[in-house]
């Protein structure tokens, strides 16, 4: 009796078992319609679910109304604000993601006298802006600006070239061009007044030993808040490889007080120089003078460096020796 009730039960268990594997084994077309049965109670849920009223934080983009041709911002204005609100969810959602909607407008009638806004004062300035929310209180404690008039400069340019830019043994060997010569500016009045005139230009180039000529950026400090115009020059110059000569050339005393006889140990000055190689054939001894000006010039004695004149163009005096006078 037992065992017929044990079997009785267990034959039982077998069908509810099978039954359960029979529910799970459907085929293709099975698993298709209960993945759109999933789908669509999924968002019909969702959908559902954004007609609640809920309450989240969210960052708001931002932007600053003010006259933009006569005021400019040094440096990056704030892009966001972050609220507390609590709204319909479609609407939170929207705005979460960012779907076609315009950002938060804050107006500023004097832009350069606004150093930082509070953020406790600004539901009051966004609360038209945001007619589907409710401000709870604002995340976001401080937004600093810094926002200057806007001025225009003109200024000449130069080309700073330190000896290091050239290769040992070269120099410059012709007048620098630059092309245009002077650039206008257009930026942040405090930046415009603060850069020098002439600005210099500085080149990234080293070891020089041959002619240059590029087409450069006018670069300086703060530059991306600054307009140029042009925003680029040209500059070419010749470099030119250096031939040393040691030489003596002559003495030449000029405004020599009157009635004075100054005493002079020589009358000839020993010297090193180096002329650029092109500048050779232009170069002679006879026509190099060791200049000593006498104007200034009391009476005693002392050592006086001359000054050589007479060179061919951008010739280096590597030394020149002294000279005692005696009045």
């Amino acid at each position: 009796m037992f065992d017929v009730q044990k079997e009785i039960t267990r034959g039982y268990e077998m069908r509810l078992f099978n039954s359960i594997l029979n529910i799970l084994r459907f085929n293709k077309k099975n698993w298709k319609a209960v993945v759109l049965c999933i789908f669509a109670a999924t968002v019909f849920w969702f959908f559902n679910a954004l007609n609640e009223s809920y309450s989240t934080t969210i960052s708001f983009p931002v932007v600053f109304d003010y006259d933009r041709e006569r005021y400019i911002p040094i440096k990056p204005l704030p892009a966001t604000v972050r609220l507390n609100v609590t709204g319909i969810g479609w609407n939170l959602f929207r705005r979460s993601v960012g779907v076609k909607v315009p950002p938060l407008v804050i107006p500023l009638d004097k832009p350069s006298d606004v150093r930082k806004i509070v953020g406790s004062t600004l539901p009051a300035l966004f609360s038209n802006q945001l007619s589907d929310f409710q401000i709870n209180f604002v995340m976001t404690d401080t937004l600093r600006l810094s926002i200057e008039p806007k001025a225009t400069r003109k200024v000449m340019l130069r080309l700073d070239l330190p000896p290091s830019i050239f290769k040992d043994g070269y120099a410059l060997a012709s007048p620098i061009s630059i092309v245009p010569d002077s650039v206008t500016l257009e930026g942040p009045q405090r930046l415009i007044a603060s850069l020098s005139d002439p600005v210099f230009l500085i080149i990234p180039q080293k070891n020089l030993d041959e002619n240059f000529k590029e087409v450069v950026q006018v670069r300086f400090p703060n530059d991306e808040y600054i307009r140029r115009d042009p925003p680029t020059v040209d500059i070419s110059f010749t470099v030119d490889r250096m031939i040393k000569k040691d030489d003596s050339v002559k003495l030449k005393l000029v405004n020599a007080p009157k009635n004075a006889w100054p005493f002079i140990e020589r009358k000839k000055v020993t010297c090193t120089i180096a002329i650029p190689e092109t500048m050779l054939t232009y170069y002679n001894v006879d026509s190099v003078n060791a200049v000593i000006d006498l104007e200034n010039f009391s009476k005693g004695q002392a050592k006086v460096l001359p000054s050589l004149e007479g060179l061919p163009p951008f010739t280096k005096v590597i030394k020149v020796d002294s000279i005692s006078i005696k009045f």
